[in-house]
């Protein structure tokens, strides 16, 4: 995907060259999404659109680019901020806001590339902290209502005929879900100890010896936060082994 910039410059002249750098850069590539001659038309876009990053001149008529981007500070997703301009004494200013670099006029391609490259690597922190920061959750519709249950709270799932239950420790849901999907979407949370069930990895507690009515002498799981005791097949006995010693 190609990063959307925009351009923010009083002089056309200044904006066609950085237009003309942007579409001869090449990873990552970037495309000019908007551009403006003032920092009220520039902000006029960003409070619509979304800019990965704004390349911002700032020596203009009425608010001039420092300015500008303190008022960026203020979006819900701020773009990431590349100074550009003739001067060299506003670096330090424009640093202390948080620009994820500086380049002085005229703009060398090599100089835009590796501006470019940092404002690539500020995305992809952010985005690995909004993840790392956004608990996994189930939607779950329970008595005409939709009900979101945190995963980490889950201790199990447990198919039973066309459903199937959601067990944490303060009570049951029924999931209208299969097995073999969650198993596949949460494999790093949850282990299959059972063709009927997925534990918790991190809640298992025991593994114990358990006598099943149907299926005679076995092993069962034991889990944390709760009294109930999961059969576990011979087939999966040692993926449990290995988890516990884990």
């Amino acid at each position: 995907m190609s990063l959307q910039v925009l351009v923010v410059d009083d002089e056309p002249l200044a904006r066609s060259r950085l237009r003309t750098l942007l579409g001869d850069c090449g990873e990552p590539a970037a495309i000019v999404a908007g551009e403006a001659g003032n920092a009220a038309a520039a902000m006029e876009q960003l409070q619509r659109l979304r800019f990965d990053a704004v390349l911002l001149d700032i020596h203009m008529p009425g608010a001039d680019g420092l300015v500008l981007a303190q008022a960026l500070r203020t979006l819900p997703q701020p773009p990431a901020v590349v100074f550009v301009t003739a001067h060299t004494e506003h670096a330090v200013a424009a640093f202390e806001l948080d620009a994820v670099d500086y380049l002085t006029k005229p703009v060398r391609l090599e100089r835009l590339q590796v501006a470019l490259q940092k404002v690539e690597r500020v995305m992809q922190a952010r985005t690995g902290a909004a993840s790392a920061a956004a608990p996994e959750v189930l939607l779950i519709q329970d008595r005409g209502r939709t009900e979101r249950v945190p995963l980490a709270e889950v201790l199990y799932f447990k198919a039973e005929l066309k459903y199937v239950t959601v067990r944490t420790a303060s009570r049951s849901y029924i999931l209208d879900a299969s097995l073999s999907e969650l198993e596949e979407r949460h494999a790093a949370h949850f282990l299959r100890v059972h063709r009927n069930a997925l534990v918790s990895r991190r809640a298992v507690r025991a593994l114990e010896k358990h006598y099943d009515p149907e299926e005679g002498e076995g092993w069962a799981v034991r889990l944390t936060g709760i009294d109930e005791v999961l059969a576990v097949s011979r087939r999966q006995l040692s993926a449990v082994r290995e988890a516990l010693s884990g």
